[in-house]
């Protein structure tokens, strides 16, 4: 498939969406977001992908929204490009099959956000991070008003919108913004070791659990999710897969 922002590629039950506008350091625009959605969807429907790495291209991750594009849209189109950043985001919030956030450099503004839909971040030491739309008297997207604070509570989550300054990927990992920090030079091995251990095990029972993991998130009683967790295990001990499991399982233990 052939993107005039994103580089697709699918390996070994991995596919990794890269953003690629390097010359504005992957700041994002309406067809970078159409591009993505439709390797999304690509990826959602091959049954071999297991997980999806998103990364970046050269120095950044993504700056987040092009403001030189901003400048000249109105606010009909401005309202037309925010749907369409919102709706990339409800498709990795809601995507079935587990994403890692690769960051690279910079990743700031919705370029953040895009990490925040995902299962998984992982970060450079060295990368920068932070939510500038206060300085630009923006607004946060991507649903990061909840997110953010799921991940740091909401006293830091404040600090860091309110403040609008960037921080590391080493503060990042310690704070819990993102799950880990790594030397650059070794995130995308880290990336895509983290995909191969996922890939190896159950997509059935990961699709499962992601999707109790969000009801546990939303608004459903403890008792609603338990009667879920019911469901599921009963749904994934009934395939084919699991005897094969239980087999290899045993084979392993002679």
């Amino acid at each position: 498939m052939e993107f005039e922002c994103i580089i697709y590629e699918k390996n070994a039950g991995m596919a990794t969406i890269k953003l690629n506008r390097p010359k504005v350091l992957n700041a994002m625009n309406k067809q970078l977001w159409l591009d993505f959605q439709a390797a999304l969807e690509d990826a959602k429907h091959d049954g071999a992908v297991k997980a999806v790495i998103i990364t970046g291209e050269g120095r950044a991750f993504s700056t987040g929204a092009d403001l030189k594009e901003s400048k000249t849209r109105s606010i009909e189109d401005y309202r037309d490009y925010l749907e369409e950043l919102q709706e990339a985001s409800r498709k990795i919030l809601k995507f079935e099959k587990p994403t890692i956030a690769a960051i690279n450099g910079y990743a700031l503004g919705s370029g953040y956000e895009l990490a925040l839909a995902c299962d998984i971040r992982l970060a450079a030491e060295d990368a920068l991070i932070g939510s500038p739309e206060a300085k630009v008297t923006s607004s946060v997207t991507g649903g990061a008003l909840r997110l953010v604070q799921d991940l740091v509570g909401p006293g830091k989550a404040k600090e860091l919108l309110f403040t609008a300054e960037n921080i590391d990927g080493r503060e990042a990992a310690r704070i819990g913004l993102v799950n880990k920090a790594v030397p650059a030079e070794q995130l995308l091995d880290e990336a895509n070791a983290m995909a191969e251990k996922i890939a190896a095990n159950s997509a059935f029972s990961i699709k499962m659990i992601k999707k109790g993991l969000h009801m546990a998130q939303g608004e459903a009683s403890l008792e609603a999710i338990m009667g879920f967790e019911v469901e599921a295990c009963l749904a994934c001990v009934s395939t084919k897969e699991r005897q094969a499991s239980l087999q290899d399982f045993e084979d392993r233990k002679k």
